[in-house]
């Protein structure tokens, strides 16, 4: 663990010496998959840092909610719902084109396409006895590692103009982290989806809403921890492994990785002018990434980061709890249509055989 984290902060403080946007996140990412392919020796990090990053985010963001968002929760439901058709409408069609090239059954390749959690994903495929695991994985690591180098330099100049929050870190900012990872610990024993992400964003709307209390301001040094954790984790998802797999297949992840910005940069733009937002808002929100990563990423350039985190957690929850039950009654339907075929065709057989 240890040598990840001197990884992490070299990349780090490469990145930040270059300026290059999240240096926190971008630098150890890209350091420790390189880092994979050089060195032999075990490279681990604990799931609790993570945890604890994904906890920071989540509070920092609780923390900066505009709770007047609820005011217009009715027509923001309607474009949630409407993009995030459009998302994964646009992953089903590109999963379609690309498992046709491949030669892999649009089953395994729909879900390596559909952004959603990795962990989950995977979960699902095993619990409908997918053989593609791999694809389906290297599908969605690339995915969400190619989302994260290109997407900040898409909005490059907003980040390059945001000014650092200098501010100390607050006995009352700590206790609310503290009560945030207390909170989320309980949640994820309930099997809360995404729980220390929005367990934290919940408990603080909650405090701010009910009582006076001062929400207290997030030093930049503490998001650029939160950076530095979530960033070394995305590092290790590439495996060496990975790169085992076909040419034709490892191209079409990155083909389908760059298909979905490219979609959800063009539905960034009906929000852009629906809503009345600014482009890097709009994108973020849209964006095919992970949750905790676009809210840094909105974070560091002061984008509308309410709205983002409620947009990507809305089609995270999306995915979750509709898409996939869908897509189980979906299967099922299909392996029980293909099932009475095969019967019909066998009784078919022995008729003319007769």
């Amino acid at each position: 663990m240890l040598n990840v984290l001197v990884l992490a902060l070299i990349g780090g403080y490469i990145f930040h010496l270059l300026h290059i946007p999240i240096p926190w996140m971008l630098g150890p990412i890209v350091v420790i998959v390189m880092a994979q392919f050089v060195y032999k020796g075990p490279l681990k990090w604990t799931p609790l840092t993570i945890d604890i990053g994904v906890v920071i985010v989540g509070t920092a963001i609780g923390v900066q909610f505009n709770v007047s968002l609820f005011n217009n929760i009715g027509s923001i439901l309607f474009y949630m719902i409407m993009l995030n058709i459009i998302l994964i409408a646009s992953s089903i069609g590109v999963a379609y084109l690309i498992a046709k090239w491949i030669k892999v059954p649009v089953k395994s390749v729909i879900l390596g396409t559909i952004p959603g959690g990795l962990g989950q994903i995977i979960v699902f495929a095993e619990e409908e006895k997918v053989s593609d695991l791999g694809v389906i994985s290297y599908f969605q690591v690339i995915r969400l590692l190619l989302v994260v180098v290109v997407v900040p330099f898409i909005v490059a100049g907003q980040v390059m103009s945001k000014h650092e929050t200098v501010a100390p870190m607050t006995s009352s900012l700590l206790f609310l982290i503290a009560l945030s990872w207390v909170c989320a610990r309980v949640s994820q024993k309930l099997h809360i989806p995404v729980a220390y992400f929005i367990t934290p964003i919940i408990v603080i709307i909650a405090l701010q809403l009910a009582t006076p209390i001062a929400m207290p301001p997030v030093p930049s040094y503490v998001m650029a921890i939160a950076q530095l954790l979530i960033g070394a984790h995305i590092g290790l998802m590439l495996k060496p492994d990975m790169i085992k797999l076909p040419v034709r297949i490892l191209v079409a992840g990155i083909v389908s990785a760059f298909a979905l910005i490219i979609l959800t940069l063009g539905s960034s733009f009906l929000m852009l002018f629906a809503m009345n937002t600014t482009f890097a808002t709009s994108f973020l929100s849209t964006a095919p990434g992970g949750l905790d990563q676009m809210v840094l990423l909105a974070n560091a350039i002061k984008a509308d980061v309410s709205l983002v985190s409620m947009f990507q957690t809305f089609r995270l929850l999306f995915i979750f709890l509709l898409i996939l039950p869908l897509l189980k009654l979906f299967y099922h339907w299909l392996e029980k249509r293909q099932n009475q075929q095969q019967v019909f065709e066998k009784k078919n057989e022995v008729r003319v055989k007769v």
